[in-house]
């Protein structure tokens, strides 16, 4: 009995480990774990009879064979493209409209020169934006109501694939004449946590980073001082006085450097989180919203 036909993922992965030369790096661009892509390149390897991978410290290297199959598979994926792109046509659902959601952040900062970019090259494309929460943008990438979302997430939800664009970090900051702007320690996680701070609404990127991180350290956060689901409005009341809050660093670069707003530097957490680029799994994303992400992973956010 033959063998079972390897997947595509698998062989997409084959093929980005020979581009990147780390498993990891690999791993990390099709939103999966690294033990995850360790073994499915295993399972790659047995279903072909042949080693695919050498791997070492320095990284990850094709063998000879593996250099071979990797050839195989980049046409192979390039026919499968071409077949849905065909299949589309026939359908007659190939059309030029884009719908993409966006998780606040990204909407506010990163998305519009993405969109901008697609559409000097393709002026004919009509883009939709949907601006909500990160958890609103997964529920509609899920639902197949969308095309492409872009979010804040440290993990990829479930049913969707996804692809890095980018990292950010998140930032306490305060009004200047706040007692945390004139101090010379750092704020610890507890203090942190007993301080009634200024987020987002539940199911934003933002809140769910800040949740994890006090989790994470076994910390109870005391009850928000309050609760806006915008990060200009957030914005507003760290500069009007209100009390410290946690926004994305480049949401706040401007009255950072005009000291409207002061950082006020944290110990005992890492408060960098990942912006994604998520659609449905399994689904093979073409046109439009193909180039979209592109585009993304190729012009650099400010923050990568």
């Amino acid at each position: 009995m033959k063998p079972a036909p390897p997947d595509l993922e698998s062989l997409q992965l084959l093929t980005l480990v020979a581009e990147y030369g780390s498993l990891g790096q690999a791993a990390e661009r099709m939103g999966i774990s690294q033990p995850a892509a360790s073994k499915r390149l295993g399972l790659l390897e047995r279903r072909l009879g042949l080693s695919l991978v050498d791997r070492s410290s320095r990284g990850s290297a094709l063998t000879t064979a593996g250099q071979a199959v990797c050839q195989w598979s980049q046409q192979i994926l390039a026919d499968v493209e071409s077949l849905l792109v065909g299949a589309a046509a026939l359908r007659g659902d190939q059309d030029n409209d884009l719908l993409i959601a966006s998780s606040m952040t990204l909407a506010e900062h990163f998305v519009p020169r993405w969109i901008g970019t697609l559409q000097r090259a393709l002026p004919d494309v009509q883009i939709s934006l949907n601006v909500t929460n990160s958890e609103q943008v997964a529920a509609l990438a899920s639902d197949g109501r969308i095309g492409l979302g872009f979010l804040e997430a440290a993990k990829v939800p479930a049913g969707l694939s996804s692809r890095q664009v980018g990292v950010d970090r998140l930032v306490v900051v305060v009004p200047p004449t706040h007692p945390w702007a004139r101090r010379r320690r750092p704020v610890d996680l507890g203090e942190l946590a007993r301080t009634r701070l200024i987020v987002r609404e539940p199911g934003s990127g933002t809140r769910e980073t800040l949740d994890r991180v006090l989790a994470g350290a076994g910390v109870e956060p005391a009850r928000p001082l309050m609760v806006l689901d915008a990060n200009a409005a957030i914005r507003s009341a760290v500069v009007a006085g209100a009390g410290p809050a946690v926004l994305s660093a480049v949401t706040v670069r401007d009255d950072l450097a005009d000291r409207r707003v002061v950082e006020v530097p944290i110990t005992g957490a890492d408060l960098h989180r990942r912006l994604r680029a998520v659609w449905p799994k399994g689904r093979q994303l073409m046109g439009a919203a193909a180039d979209l992400l592109r585009i993304a992973t190729r012009i650099d956010p400010a923050t990568r």
